[in-house]
């Protein structure tokens, strides 16, 4: 992610309050089952494993192939939507958005994404002789999968009382720093070909594993789509998630933009106040369950 979209349109700046409020009270048992941090961080352990994982390396590959392999054993449908782009050194790499969907029989749907890529340099690494190295990025890129990958556990267990699509952007976290165009690659490809897949609503999610997590609004996303932001905080004061800030933070060019440009109410929950971002010390120590719990248990109540 990068900061600052200046260019962003506000496509989706009307949402019907009646539409999202119903996506809450259809059918399916009453209440809320338990997310479990614990679990949501064994996941981002395990991704941490693979190493470094920006597209184009063996442990990208290895990554989608755990990642697929995972989905499959939870969702109704797993689908993966691979392409091929030039880095910003002029190589072709391989891309793959992964989808798995829940409750293929719901007409209304929701979407939750996070990309799973890592940044290939650490160039705000403090150590200039790190900067050209891979981030491991437990928070940024880690965190977010970590908290779908819990969300699918308890979906697999339970049916939403919505139709529900887990999207694993690929490619987000590789442009150049020279401008947007470069970065959310997988979310801005997916955008363009949903056809006529239209959520009631999206929410992205980054950069939230950080010990000392704070989440205020995101700039854009409270500019396009309030009413999205409305419910998705209104969620979190009911299960007592008090990371999440009515405060307001940077604006953030993520992979909720180009769904917001597609015509998708999307809301960004992210802590972009991170010491560690696209640094060689985003590692694991600097995130825990307790956090991944608060964003995966306002997911959860989104769709129970």
């Amino acid at each position: 992610m990068v900061l600052r979209d200046t260019g962003l349109r506000h496509t989706a700046a009307v949402v019907l309050v009646a539409v999202l409020a119903g996506a809450g009270v259809m059918g399916g048992c009453t209440g809320t089952p338990t997310y479990s941090g614990e679990l949501a961080f064994s996941f981002l352990e395990k991704q941490c494993e693979f190493g470094p994982r920006p597209p184009g390396s063996d442990a990208h590959e290895a990554m989608r192939d755990w990642l697929v392999e995972v989905l499959q054993g939870y969702a109704d449908e797993v689908s993966v939507q691979r392409f091929t782009v030039l880095d910003t050194e002029g190589n072709e790499v391989v891309l793959s958005n992964v989808i798995a969907s829940f409750r293929m029989d719901a007409r209304e749907r929701v979407l939750f994404g996070a990309h799973w890529d890592t940044r290939r340099i650490a160039e705000r690494d403090p150590d200039e002789g790190n900067r050209d190295r891979p981030i491991l990025g437990a928070n940024d890129g880690a965190s977010g999968v970590a908290v779908l990958l819990g969300l699918a556990a308890m979906m697999a267990d339970r049916s939403p009382r919505v139709g529900v699509d887990l999207v694993f952007f690929d490619g987000e976290d590789g442009g150049n720093g020279g401008g947007f165009d470069s970065f959310c690659v997988g979310s801005t490809l997916f955008a363009g070909r949903m056809g006529d897949y239209a959520p009631i609503y999206a929410v992205v999610v980054d950069m939230i594993g950080d010990r000392d997590l704070s989440i205020p609004v995101e700039v854009n996303s409270m500019s396009a789509c309030p009413s999205v932001v409305r419910t998705v905080w209104d969620a979190a004061e009911r299960v007592g998630a008090t990371s999440f800030t009515e405060e307001s933070g940077t604006a953030v060019f993520d992979d909720h933009i180009p769904l917001i440009r597609a015509g998708v109410p999307s809301a960004l929950i992210i802590d972009f106040d991170y010491t560690y971002w696209h640094t060689i010390e985003d590692t694991p120590d600097k995130c825990s369950p307790e956090s991944l719990w608060e964003v995966g248990a306002v997911l959860a109540e989104l769709v129970y």
